[in-house]
């Protein structure tokens, strides 16, 4: 019994002739007939009744059918692996990463990635989430992890995991209690993400929470990288708002307090991609390994989750 006589059963039982099968298959309604009933001869079973103008499936055919059709969707689905496979020997891979991405264990996903691609040419964009956002609506980058709240228009947006922020301060304990939107607005603050500004993700909640009150959030200073700001507020010079996983991470600067807001806030973290359009075998791939990756940082603390 071969894939090309369950084909050939499949189609002859769909159409109701060998006629209409062979021209389904590119072959002749000889070939056709020959391949059903030299599976009827393997079978011990007739598969149809001749003779009408239509075939008349028999018990036996009906029994084979639900067999037949398990079995060439499973060599379907394996040419189909093969040839994403092939597809990821060479090409190129777009995708737009969390600029902390080396918090959330990203910073060697190009190298895992290449040691089971090598061909594939990888672009990694990592900008804020909202520039990322609007390369991948642009069409630049094929998908990306990003920050919510974002742009969604023109894309498709799946969120993974919600990371709580926090307020980080050498000046203010942790004792005080939780900090209310209020006392964000008269705080002297270094923001982050200088560049990206007020369309910073974690920043438009901050400021929408703000405004529902009538106050102003005013940086005093602002900068690119968390980092510096951070050096900043080790110094005491301002304060700032940090993700659990930085605050968390083995470089954290010493000596810096953490505490929740009173209406604890949470960056969402999504993976994103164009509406209504495939990714790449590679960047699908990227995609995945980015994702088991995230996914893996979340466990039973408070201030992360899976996203629902």
């Amino acid at each position: 019994m071969t894939i090309v006589q369950l084909t050939a059963f499949l189609a002859a039982l769909e159409h109701g002739s060998f006629t209409a099968a062979a021209m389904e298959l590119d072959t002749t309604q000889a070939s056709v007939s020959e391949l059903i009933a030299r599976l009827e001869r393997e079978l011990n079973a007739a598969l149809f009744i001749r003779g009408g103008r239509r075939l008349v499936p028999t018990d036996a055919a009906v029994t084979l059918r639900e067999h037949a059709e398990r079995a060439v969707n499973a060599i379907a689905s394996g040419v189909d692996a093969v040839r994403a496979n092939n597809a990821l020997e060479s090409g190129t891979c777009t995708f737009g990463v969390l600029r902390n991405a080396a918090y959330y264990n990203l910073s060697d996903l190009v190298q895992r990635f290449h040691r089971r691609y090598p061909g594939v040419i990888v672009r990694l964009v990592g900008l804020n989430s909202s520039l990322v956002a609007e390369s991948i609506a642009a069409g630049e980058i094929e998908a990306g992890l990003v920050v919510l709240p974002v742009d969604e228009s023109g894309l498709r947006i799946r969120p993974l995991f919600r990371d709580e922020v926090l307020y980080a301060s050498a000046r203010r304990s942790p004792q005080t209690g939780s900090l209310s939107v209020e006392e964000l607005s008269r705080a002297k603050l270094v923001l982050y993400d200088a560049y990206a500004g007020w369309k910073d993700p974690t920043r438009r909640q901050l400021l929408e929470r703000a405004r529902l009150k009538g106050l102003r959030i005013d940086p005093a200073i602002e900068v690119e990288h968390v980092e510096t700001a951070l050096s900043l507020v080790a110094t005491g010079a301002a304060d700032t708002i940090v993700s659990r996983t930085i605050a968390e991470s083995t470089s954290f600067p010493p000596g810096i307090n953490l505490t929740p807001f009173d209406d604890p806030l949470f960056d969402t973290i999504a993976l994103a991609q164009r509406e209504n359009t495939d990714l790449s075998p590679a960047t699908a791939r990227i995609a995945e390994l980015a994702e088991r990756t995230l996914l893996a940082r979340v466990d039973d603390h408070a201030g992360r989750s899976r996203a629902v």
